[in-house]
């Protein structure tokens, strides 16, 4: 809920800073300990993943389930609960799981279904929203169980794509899996605390992040032809990018985002404050297929700007801390900027430094 519905629910509410890097402990501690009772299969976000079981473990999901939350209470704390769902594939288990929260158990034995799936509401379904809710609807499928029962090209034409098919195989316990998505972009965004809210304190946490976006894009094996800088502020929104030789070095970034930064400012106006900004490193290659314009002359420099970020991103990993950038870099406060755990994403150690 927003902040404002927060207050009205309970006006004695107490606000604290969120602390990412926390969660992200919290959540290595609990891979640690389901790992040692179940091999992890996948990690969908900071709060969900899902276990293969072997032939053995099949014939007892209970005791499986049992022992997973007796050792996460003993050697984490009683006080993290979870709800645990047991089926023949990932999606029906994810459904499973939430039959019973936050501290149950729930096991959809093949024999039982589709019986038990007719239970569950409609938009409680992964991968019905409440627009395809609506589409579904209109064509008079109102229950699971309809959806159920419709045939699999049709559920394709309804989602318009292939992810309909998918969700039918899905729900009838085939055990298919969507090809893993291509890397698109790297990218950070970042609320502005009401003390940052000023062009020259707002330029600076953009930096960071950035800096921070260009660090994940080298360790992943990537160069980016393109910079997006977006903001939020008091007169609307704004939003830009610009086109960029194939680089990864800050150099590079760091020129092309302050010929961004100039151009933003000269819309913000007379009382100019910033409440949300955002970079966007796009257009991507990978660093073993990189190609560069023959008409631009700068290989040479880029190969020097190149081995002294190798040398800065040497040093931080040794010492597990920025203590070498180019230019600025904040020294207090800094460890959460680029650190925001999303849905897709949880963070590395390194976006903290």
């Amino acid at each position: 809920m927003t902040l404002e519905d927060a207050r009205a629910a309970c006006p004695d509410i107490l606000l604290v800073p969120q602390s990412p890097h926390l969660y992200r402990r919290a959540h290595n501690a609990l891979l640690a300990e389901i790992e040692s009772v179940v091999p992890i299969d996948v990690i969908k976000s900071i709060d969900e993943l899902s276990c293969r079981l072997d032939p053995a473990q099949r014939t007892e999901p209970l005791a499986i389930a049992s022992r997973i939350k007796a050792t996460v209470a003993e050697n984490v704390g009683p006080y993290i609960t979870s709800s645990i769902g047991f089926a023949a594939n990932r999606h029906l288990a994810k459904i499973a799981c939430k039959m019973d929260k936050p501290d149950g158990v729930t096991v959809w034995h093949p024999h039982l279904l589709p019986e038990q799936l007719f239970t569950v509401p409609l938009p409680d379904i992964p991968g019905v929203g409440s627009r395809m809710v609506r589409r579904l609807c209109a064509a008079n499928i109102i229950t699971t169980e309809d959806l159920y029962r419709t045939q699999p090209k049709q559920m394709r034409k309804l989602w318009r794509n292939v992810t309909g098919e998918r969700l039918w195989y899905a729900l009838h316990g085939y055990e298919i899996e969507a090809p893993q998505s291509k890397r698109g972009m790297f990218g950070h965004g970042r609320v502005l605390p009401p003390d940052v809210r000023t062009p020259g304190k707002a330029r600076e946490i953009a930096r960071v992040l950035l800096v921070k976006a260009a660090r994940r894009m080298r360790r992943e094996g990537y160069y980016c032809s393109g910079l997006w800088l977006w903001a939020e502020h008091r007169a609307g929104r704004w939003s830009e990018g610009i086109s960029l030789p194939v680089v990864h070095d800050d150099a590079a970034l760091l020129a092309a985002f302050g010929n961004l930064w100039a151009k933003l400012c000269k819309v913000l106006g007379p009382r100019p404050a910033l409440f949300r900004i955002g970079v966007t490193l796009y257009d991507l290659s990978p660093a073993d297929r990189r190609q560069l314009d023959f008409l631009l002359d700068d290989d040479s420099e880029r190969q020097r700007w190149e081995a002294i970020n190798r040398a800065i991103d040497e040093l931080n990993t040794r010492y597990g801390c920025t203590i070498c950038s180019v230019g600025f870099w904040p020294r207090t406060s800094q460890e959460n900027i680029g650190g925001k755990i999303s849905y897709t994403r949880i963070p590395n150690a390194e976006d903290f430094w």
